[in-house]
């Protein structure tokens, strides 16, 4: 396991400090990022934790996973690699 999660079901309200903030009930948090839109800037729901090691990695998973952060139900799992994108994927050839 690594140190990176993915945090689905983010409320939009919900900022990168919240979301830090949250997850160091579970350790100590490198990073925390919410991804947002380039052209709104509104979040898109979802977004990564980076814990201080694999153990706190698997903390945050079972004390976060399936439970409300800010009146939403998350998913918190091990992030995976970034697959290569492909602009025809997105419906489009510009």
């Amino acid at each position: 396991m690594n140190n990176k999660l993915y945090v689905g079901g983010i409320n939009y309200d919900t900022t990168d400090k919240g979301l830090a903030d949250a997850f160091s009930e579970a350790g100590t948090v490198e990073e925390a990022k919410i991804i947002v839109d380039k052209m709104t800037g509104r979040s898109k729901g979802f977004g990564f934790v980076t814990m201080a090691s694999p153990e706190e990695a698997q903390a945050a998973i079972e004390m976060w996973n399936g439970k409300e952060l800010d009146g939403r139900t998350i998913k918190v799992d091990e992030a995976r690699p970034m697959r290569p994108r492909n602009d025809q994927d997105e419906g489009g050839n510009f």
